[in-house]
């Protein structure tokens, strides 16, 4: 275990760790202090996957270590730098520059789209960024508002969470058996299992720009299903505020990768937008992004053929219902005598093909996680303490009830506040105990004392919420008091850890810990767990799962604290 230090942990000998500030793709990103050179840092900690066997952990960690050293080596004003990459506990650590400053998610989620000259100033900076990390051979492969941070102050955006980046030459997650990225912001062809290169990181790019002018992905849908045939199959139709901007989006978004536009052109195009007020047309002829940067192309459709000019855009019709199930959409017969219908529809049956072995993957990379009740999805479960709002002594049923609360103690509350948007795959629950936050579509509440549950179908995994007094100490010496009670409440109870943090701005600790379950039946869990005081309440929110589920547990609990809000009862 790291180094115990006034409280916080340290790690190799010199990162402190001090305060959760965010996760992203695979792991937690803390602020930290760099002892040795006395300056500010963000330390990004990859969560261990207990799914993969000790061979593959150790290859995926070094594949960790080596591409963090490629990422190290980019030096872009657009790009995260990354000071350093250590390992402690056979855990990486990835040592970043801090940003002070929320992400472009944040952003529009709080403020909404961005006119079109602010979209286009972002997307300068992002395909010069990307340029620069395809010719030193990096592929970032997660381009999506979420990795993209806005400095305060300079408004300098910059990319960042290389997480699950690839470097030419290595082999890939997805060649192991597991789909990485947003599926909203990922290339057909990399849907697909086809291809993956350069091409892909523009696809996301051009998705983005949709997104940051109209709020919304234009391939968001209500399943997965859904989304699959909106990437690989529909008509594409980008958002009327796209308009000034449509020449670059169109050429980003096109699905033949070979014909895409390139990041140089897409760049210039998008200069002289904002030096003219005008975008210039797309120069025809096939994208210049790619393998010409140093990574090898892996198949070239219709390699040896003439250039053909792009396709004229058509106006899509309405797709797949949002109010649909999810699952698979019918393959769409390929259009007559259409070359790009038979590649389109090759795509779609390449897609749902690869779809069945990585759906639940594809869901938990989504903007915001979540597989909302799936399979291999993750839920939660309660932490079973005293004091801080564990579950007791038995298993909550999972049956869900419409039982309304006692009421709460007088104690003053803070002021009610708008509940956050509830990511894709998730819903938002306004619980009649008083607060609201997003919980994964499928679960189910439940009540039992006075701790709140919600429950995944079948109950294997839960998410608990408590509210009361603030205690002695505030919530750092409670988390340690119940730590130290943790093997009588929690049976098996081991490697507990508590870490202090603040929760906007709020006192607040982190405890983290394994456990055997309640049964033999429900097997070994993890329970993260959040407790923080405001305005005179303590407030706790914890998540439990199987011990194979850590990385999904750690995803549904970080949305659920990040758009946890009080609403009064």
């Amino acid at each position: 275990m790291g180094t115990e230090g006034a409280g916080f942990r340290l790690i190799a000998g010199r990162y402190r760790l001090e305060e959760r500030v965010g996760r992203g793709g695979m792991g937690v990103v803390w602020r930290a202090t760099d002892q040795m050179l006395g300056r500010l840092v963000a330390v990004k900690e990859l969560l261990p996957d207990d799914a993969l066997t000790d061979d593959d952990a150790r290859r995926l960690r070094d594949r960790t270590f080596r591409e963090a050293r490629a990422v190290c080596q980019l030096r872009h004003p657009h790009i995260i730098v990354v000071h350093d990459v250590v390992e402690q506990d056979e855990r990486p650590y990835l040592v970043m520059e801090l940003i002070d400053g929320g992400s472009l998610a944040d952003r529009i989620a709080r403020h909404g789209p961005v006119d079109t000259a602010e979209a286009a100033r972002i997307g300068v900076a992002l395909l010069s960024a990307v340029r620069t990390a395809h010719e030193a051979g990096v592929l970032h492969r997660d381009i999506k508002p979420a990795n993209v941070l806005i400095e305060s102050g300079t408004d300098r955006v910059v990319l960042t969470d290389f997480g699950i980046a690839q470097v030419a030459g290595a082999t890939t997650l997805t060649e192991t058996g597991s789909f990485v990225g947003s599926p909203e912001y990922t290339a057909p062809e990399r849907m697909s299992g086809l291809r993956t290169g350069p091409e892909s990181d523009l696809w996301s790019v051009g998705a983005l720009l949709c997104t940051v002018l109209s709020g919304e992905s234009p391939f968001h849908r209500d399943s997965l299903g859904g989304i699959l045939h909106a990437v690989v199959a529909d008509d594409i139709r980008p958002p009327a505020e796209a308009d000034p901007l449509l020449p670059v989006v169109r050429g980003l978004l096109e699905r033949d990768p070979d014909r895409r536009l390139g990041a140089a052109d897409a760049e210039r195009m998008l200069r002289a937008y904002l030096e003219t007020g005008r975008t210039p047309a797309a120069p025809g002829g096939p994208g210049t992004a790619g393998g010409a940067h140093g990574i090898g192309r892996i198949h070239r459709i219709g390699a040896g053929r003439a250039p053909k000019a792009p396709a004229p855009y058509t106006p899509t019709q309405r797709d797949v219902p949002r109010s649909a199930p999810p699952g698979p959409p019918a393959v769409p017969p390929p259009a007559r005598s259409s070359p790009r219908g038979v590649l389109i529809a090759a795509l779609l049956v390449a897609a749902l093909a690869g779809a069945g072995v990585s759906a639940a993957a594809l869901l938990l990379h989504r903007d915001g996680g979540g597989g909302g009740g799936r399979p291999g999805g993750t839920a939660t479960s309660p932490a079973t303490r005293t004091g801080t709002g564990g579950a007791g002594n038995a298993s909550p049923s999972p049956t869900a009830t419409g039982t309304r609360p006692a009421p709460a103690p007088t104690a003053p509350r803070p002021t009610a506040s708008a509940s956050p948007t509830a990511p894709s795959g998730y819903r938002t629950a306004r619980d009649p105990a008083g607060f609201s936050l997003a919980v994964p579509e499928g679960f189910t509440r439940s009540r039992q004392d006075q701790r709140v549950f919600y429950l995944s179908p079948g109950g294997a995994f839960r998410l608990g919420v408590r509210i009361g007094e603030p205690p002695l100490g505030g919530p750092q010496e409670a988390m340690h008091r119940s730590a130290a009670g943790g093997p009588s409440t929690n049976p098996g109870y081991h490697d507990g850890r508590v870490t202090p943090a603040t929760h906007r701005g709020h006192p607040a600790a982190l405890w983290e810990f394994t456990w055997d379950g309640f049964s033999a039946a429900e097997g070994p869990r993890h329970t993260f767990d959040l407790c923080w005081e405001e305005a005179g309440r303590l407030y706790d929110v914890w998540v439990s799962a199987p011990v194979g589920k850590v990385r999904e547990a750690r995803e549904y609990f970080d949305v659920a604290v990040d758009t946890f809000s009080v609403t009064g009862v």
